[in-house]
Order: C-alpha cells, then sequence, then structure tokens
C-alpha cells in the first residue's frame, strides 16, 4: 500500500463540510451538494464527511451513509474523502467498511467518547478500526491530553494504514511534546483546532489543519495555509487577526457554538438554513447580525 499519496492529501486544509437540514428537519441534500461543490469549486483538496461541524453525533446511522455516499459522489476524484466513523467498535468498523466500499480513501476516528478510556483501550479501539480496513488511510481524532505519544506508536507499529492524527488538545507545547514521542516524522500531524490554532501548531510540526470556517470563506482558510507553507508567519497571522472573532465566537462556552456560527454565516450568504439540531442550538436574534458583521469584509 503506497501510503506517500494519503499523507499529501492531508498535509492540506482539511474541510469539515457542515450538513444542512431542510424545513422537515431531514437532510437537505441539494443544499448540500451546492455546498460541497462551492468547497470544491474553492479549491478545497480533501473533506471530511462526518465530522463534528457535520453535526455528526446528531446523524442517525443512515444519514452518515447518506451523508458519506453524497459526499463521494460530489467529490468525483477532485478530492480526497476522509470519512468520520466512530461509536462502539462495531458500528465503527461497518461505517469504516461503507466508506471502502463507498469510494472513500480514509476515515477519520473520532475521540471515543466512554467515559472510561485506557491508553491500552485506546489502542485496541484504533487497531480494531484499521485492521477491518487495511486498504484505508486511518486518521485519529485526538482530543485527549492524558494520551501519550508512545501510544500512537504502538499502534502503526501493528497497523501501517496509521497514516496521520488529527490532534485536537489546545496545548502547543504538549502537541509539540507528543508529535516528537510518537514519531514527528512518521505521520502527517493535522492542527485540529482550525485556524486559530494552526500559526502555533505548524510552528511545532503539523503540516495541515482542520477548518469549519472554510464552509463560509474557502479562500481565507486556503491563504492562511499558503502563508504557513511558506513560513510567512507574518501574512499567516495577518489572516489569524481577520478571522479570530469568528472563531473565538465559536470557542466560546466550550464550542457551544461552534456549529451554530458557521451555518448562521452561511444563511447570511443565502447559502442553507440555520438550523441545527440538539444539543446545538441557534444562536439568539442579537448575536446573528455579528457573525454577519464578521464576514462582511471576507473575500468570499
Amino acid at each position: 500500500m503506497d501510503l506517500t499519496p494519503l499523507k499529501a492529501a492531508l498535509a492540506d486544509v482539511v474541510a469539515i463540510p457542515v450538513t444542512p437540514f431542510a424545513g422537515d428537519g431531514t437532510i437537505d441534500t441539494t443544499a448540500h451538494r451546492a455546498l460541497l461543490r462551492r468547497l470544491l469549486d474553492g479549491g478545497v483538496r480533501i473533506v471530511t464527511p462526518n465530522g463534528n461541524t457535520g453535526e455528526f453525533y446528531a446523524l442517525t446511522p443512515e444519514e452518515r451513509r447518506t451523508v458519506t455516499e453524497l459526499t463521494i459522489d460530489e467529490a468525483g476524484g477532485r478530492a480526497t474523502v476522509l470519512v468520520g466513523v466512530g461509536h462502539d467498535v462495531p458500528t465503527a468498523v461497518a461505517a469504516a467498511e461503507h466508506a471502502r466500499d463507498a469510494g472513500a480513501e480514509m476515515v477519520m476516528v473520532h475521540q471515543p467518547v466512554h467515559p472510561y478510556v485506557s491508553q491500552d483501550g485506546w489502542i485496541d479501539y484504533h487497531r480494531a478500526i484499521a485492521e477491518a480496513v487495511p486498504g484505508l488511510g486511518v486518521v485519529p481524532y485526538i482530543r485527549n491530553p492524558h494520551l501519550d505519544g508512545a501510544c500512537l506508536a504502538v499502534l502503526a507499529d501493528s497497523c501501517p494504514n496509521v497514516v496521520g492524527v488529527k490532534y485536537a488538545v489546545p496545548d502547543a507545547a504538549r502537541f509539540a511534546a507528543f508529535a516528537r514521542d510518537a514519531g514527528l516524522d512518521r505521520f502527517v500531524w493535522v492542527a485540529g483546532l482550525a485556524e486559530l490554532y494552526a500559526p502555533a501548531y505548524f510552528s511545532a510540526g503539523a503540516t495541515g489543519f482542520t477548518s469549519g470556517l472554510v464552509n463560509v470563506a474557502p479562500g481565507v482558510s486556503l491563504a492562511m495555509l499558503e502563508a504557513l507553507r511558506a513560513g510567512d508567519h507574518p501574512a499567516a497571522m495577518k489572516v489569524w487577526e481577520q478571522i479570530r472573532r469568528f472563531e473565538e465566537l465559536r470557542a466560546d462556552r466550550q464550542s457551544a457554538n461552534n456549529v451554530t456560527v458557521v451555518k448562521e454565516a452561511l444563511a447570511a450568504l443565502g447559502l442553507c438554513d440555520r438550523s441545527v439540531r440538539p444539543p446545538s442550538r441557534v444562536l439568539p436574534e442579537a448575536q446573528r447580525a455579528e457573525v454577519a458583521d464578521q464576514i462582511a469584509g471576507w473575500s468570499i
């Protein structure tokens, strides 16, 4: 298995598309396809259906399969598809196998939400998924600050298809240590906390970053990537200053409005309905104007 193309694909802006809903609460597949085409036309080269910005945990298994198939169909070879999978092991394995059969190249394994996660159990969980789909690249999504980098190295020793990591612990020093303990050059390191953390994480070894903001303004996210790749920190921070407040609104109250703010921006642009599913909730009227103001000066 040649891992080089998969690793190259991850070292980019990893877009996490929203899942738009219709008035009756079902997935608005027409709007979904239009938003995906907008991302692709905007230069996005890798997408993650069933990510957290796509409201993964609020979708039914059937809806997650629909989102996977729809995304792969729209990508049509124009972008790499990295499908989010998770929940219990049989559910995650079934989702990974479905992603493989539908034509995806990789799967991202959501952080296990079980309240009792041991380090050895974390390895076992990911190993079961990776071994079920040896032909797919596997990308663990790490949000647990107590996980040691050595665990990732152990996992990859038995599962060479573990090609990259989405690291989302908000601690750049912790990330730098984790990456070096696991093997800095062994994996592709994706800054999993989007544009707000990307400059700091790139300085410590990341070569890609995830983005929900990219749904709104692909050019803004790609401009940050270009600056980071060029080692132009002032240019990257200029983008950071532009999007800072938008991302702070998303991160407020432990990211309570992470998806809501993105959908509100898309609604302000007339691109999809603002509706979200519990446990998320639409923004109060008073805050909607601020979101519209934030994106008003962007190149969209």
